[in-house]
Formats: structure tokens, sequence, C-alpha cells
């Protein structure tokens, strides 16, 4: 049985508080790993380390961290391929999936290598009479990072990049249900040349989250993951005053108009509702036609979509479509659901329940399942499922449909489908949902814009990635300064002007 380990000072720690976590191999369901679980002292230990390790690091010029970051950049496209082999073995999704999600994490990085362009303060020659002002950014000191599993890369790269190139030490509280890859990359950055303890990955459950927020040293947490968890972190953060950025469930609508492509808008609802299983906070899970035509073309398009799907193990390569959820909790609660769906009068046009792959029994598959006539009553619909559900909701109005994304409690993403711009624009503009698609179905901003959701799918000011992660790693100081002249007439210095 293989044993991980927390990444410490620069080096391999094993786990001494004597408590582990299975990690498993979704496709046969067997446990291929154990992860230690940190204690409140080990964590602790971690966060005095990486105070003391930031002092240099946040002392280092912007330019420096910025190199950094280029050879990080470098080694993660070296060891891509490995990266993804190890987050499918873990996650379960495709290995097209899986480099996916670290190709999204990279170009954040890529991003960051502009840290002293982005860091830069402002200056006001002569505010006064002899009075300048200028204001710098400067580094937090210690912040950490508490990430999910079902962007095992992607995630942690957001958190990390723009914090350590922001001059912070980082404390990253990695999911343990996956936790190879962000040991990895803690390996990776020590050869790109990052200062051993500046950034520390941490392996626990709640109570090493816990520790993070109860610690005095930590100033800021970025945190990705259900909304009930982000709302406890958001409000135990700001009890030591701690900076938060907390991100979490959504139930992303996405609305066909009767003029869109019906075509476009099925293969957009077969990727963006049953890719990596429906495990991503982007999926779209809720599909919104408008008029009864409408919806009777859209079903009939998705209908052999959905049936050809094939599900299995990320090592049957490009011949799969989708693979497990990544455990039997997560399967059994999507199967849940899909029966509350049925008991609640919803339409099962596609039935995934009965799926069993040979040989992989005891995998934790899920079948593609399509709804139709779901009701905003349903369980269905208030829940994100997070597994390969896709509901349709029928509207028989543009107003309709849009005012279910706008009365739904989650604002995360969504997408309308139209061939027609000022629905395109209205749309846009009315809608109160962080991030918005017009004729794309997951509309996740790229690095150099910012990712992040309204309502009760983000708590705190400032988003992920982009601009918005500088600002909310650093803070600002102004200072205005004073320079009497010592200078006489003709030129002569008074060197008492200056006492």
């Amino acid at each position: 049985m293989k044993e991980l380990y927390h990444w410490i000072d620069g080096k391999e720690a094993k786990g001494t508080s004597d408590r582990f976590a299975d990690v498993y191999n979704p496709a046969t369901g067997e446990v291929q790993a154990k992860v230690p679980l940190a204690s409140t002292e080990e964590m602790d230990a971690a966060i005095a380390s990486a105070a003391e390790a930031q002092k240099a690091w946040g002392a280092t010029n912007p330019q420096k961290r910025a190199r950094v970051m280029m050879k990080f950049v470098t080694l993660l496209n070296r060891d891509m391929d490995k990266l993804a082999e190890a987050l499918s073995a873990e996650h379960g999704k495709t290995f097209p999936d899986a480099k996916g999600d670290v190709q999204r994490g990279l170009e954040v990085i890529e991003f960051c290598i502009g840290a002293p362009h982005l860091l830069k303060g402002d200056f006001t020659d002569s505010a006064g009479t002899g009075i300048d002002m200028y204001s710098m950014r400067q580094p937090l000191g210690v912040v950490a990072g508490i990430t999910p599993f079902n962007f095992p890369a992607m995630i942690p790269l957001w958190k990390m990049g723009p914090a350590l190139a922001s001059g912070n030490a980082m404390i990253l509280k990695p999911s343990e249900r996956d936790p190879s890859v962000p040991l990895m990359l803690g390996k990776l950055l020590q050869e790109a040349g990052l200062p051993d303890g500046v950034l520390q990955v941490v392996n626990g459950d709640k109570g090493a989250v816990d520790a993070i927020l109860q610690s005095e040293v930590i100033q800021a947490v970025g945190f990705v993951g259900s909304t009930p968890i982000a709302q406890y972190i958001y409000e135990e953060a700001a009890k030591t005053g701690k900076r938060a950025q907390c991100f979490g469930g959504a139930k992303n609508h996405m609305i066909i108009m009767p003029d869109a492509d019906l075509d476009q808008a099925a293969d957009a609802l077969i990727g963006a509702g049953f890719g990596a299983a429906g495990e991503r906070c982007m999926a779209i899970s809720v599909a919104v036609p408008v008029g009864e035509e409408t919806a009777d073309a859209l079903i009939e398009k998705l209908v052999p979509r959905i049936e050809k799907l094939k599900v299995g193990p990320w090592t049957a390569g490009d011949d799969v479509d989708y693979g497990p959820v990544v455990t039997k909790a997560a399967k059994e609660n999507v199967l849940r659901l899909v029966q509350t769906g049925i008991d609640q009068g919803a339409e099962l046009v596609v039935d995934g329940r009965d799926f069993n792959l040979q040989g992989y029994e005891d995998g934790f598959f899920v079948g593609p399942h399509l709804f139709d006539r779901v009701t905003p009553e349903m369980d269905i619909y208030k829940t994100e499922i997070f597994g390969p559900v896709l509901s349709t909701v029928r509207a028989k109005t543009y107003e309709e449909a849009i005012n279910l994304a706008i009365d739904h409690e989650y604002g995360n993403g969504t997408a309308i489908f139209t061939r027609d711009g000022d629905t395109a624009r209205d749309f846009a503009n009315r809608i109160n949902i962080g991030m918005v698609g017009v004729n794309v179905p997951i509309p996740v901003p790229l690095a150099y814009h910012t990712f992040g959701g309204w309502k009760k799918s983000g708590f705190g000011d400032l988003n992920q990635h982009g601009p918005d992660a500088f600002r909310f790693y650093t803070r600002t100081k102004t200072v205005t300064a004073r320079w009497p002249s010592g200078i006489k007439e003709g030129g002569e210095f008074n060197f008492k002007a200056m006492d």
C-alpha cells in the first residue's frame, strides 16, 4: 500500500498524527494509497516555518519571483503527461480532461510572470507644495489555500501562483481524496527555484482546516468547495481578521432560445453537462428551452447523443467520454437525487441507473441521466447534484427563462444560446450571475480576467486569478513624503534648511 506524505520545508514529511485517509482508484473502488491527516500541532509547525521562510521571499524583488514562475511553467509543460496520469488515477477523469485541468492552471502561472507589472504602485508628483504621494503593494505574509477534489491541479495553481508571485508564503491544504498532484506541484516549484518553506503542502481534514482558520499568523484564506463550507470558512476567517475568498456550489442554467442553432446547443449541453462526470462547478446542469416546440426539438436531439456517451476508466484513452465519480458516497448521492427526481414527478427520459461496466463492477461509475419537465420546486432543480445528470425546465417565454436563473440561490455561471444580439445583450446585462456565456456553454474566463460567482456561489469581494488575485494577496500602503528644499538662491546648498 502506497503511503503519501506532506511537503514541508522542501522535503517529504511523514505524518505524525497516526491518522490517515484512504485514497481510492475510482475506476475499481480499490484503496490505492493512504494519506496522512495533519494534527493541529503539525499544521501550526508548518505555518511557523512558512512565516520564517516568507521574510526573505517577501524581500525578494518581483522580477526574481517572476523568474521562478517562468521556470515553473517550463516544468509544468515538461511533466504535463505525468501530472495528468496521476490526476486521472486518483480522480477518475479522462486523460484529456486531466490535461485540461493542468493546462488551465498553467495559464494562471503564465499570467503570474507579469507580477512586476501587476505589483506596481501609483505616484503623484507635487501633490502639495514639496509633497509627493505614492502607493506600494506589499505581501500579506502567510496565506492559505484550501482546494477541492474536482480540480486537483487547476485550483491549487490558481491559488499558489498569485500568492507566491506576490511575495507571500502559502499553506496549501488540498483535498485528501486526490492529494498526489498538489504534492508533485510542490516538488516542481522547488525545482523551479522556490525557497524551501515558502510553499507547504499539508494534507488534512476539518481539523487541519480549523487550525488554519484559528491561526493568527495566516492573513488570508482562499477556498473552493460546497456552499455550506464556503460560508463557514468565510465567517470563521473574519473572527481572526483574515481576508477570505470562498467559492461554493452552483446550479448553472443554459437558456436555449427558439432561434438558436439546436445542433450546436445540444452538442454544447453534452460537453457541459456530462464532461468530467458533471463534477464541475461550471457544469451546465439545467437546460431551459423557451417554448414547447424548442423543448421538444431539443430533447429529440439530446437523447441519441446522450445514449451514445461512452463511460469508462481513464486508461481506455480517447474512447471514453467521461469516467467515474470520485467516491462511492458521491455515486450514492447522485443516484439518491435521481430517485428523488422520479418520486417528485420529473420525467426521466434517459435512465442511467442500471449502468454497469464489465470488469469494473466495484468502480464508482454513474450512467448519464436526462430529466424533462423538471420544475423549480423539485430537489433535483434546487440541489447541486455534481454528477452526470441534466435537468430540462421548459419555459414559455424568455422572461420566464431568465427569471429562473435570476431567482436561483446560486449564481456561478450561466449561458444563453441565440442568434439575436439584442436578446444576448439584454441577458448579459440583467443576469445576476458572475460568469456569462453567449453561445459558449462553460464561460470560464481566461487567466487575465477573473473567475468568481455571485449570490451563494461566492463569498468575498475579490475573485480568483486575473488582477483581482494580486489585489487579494497584497495590501496597499500609501506614503506621503515632504522634502523641504535646501537650495538657496544662487545655487548654494543650505544645510540649516535640512535641520
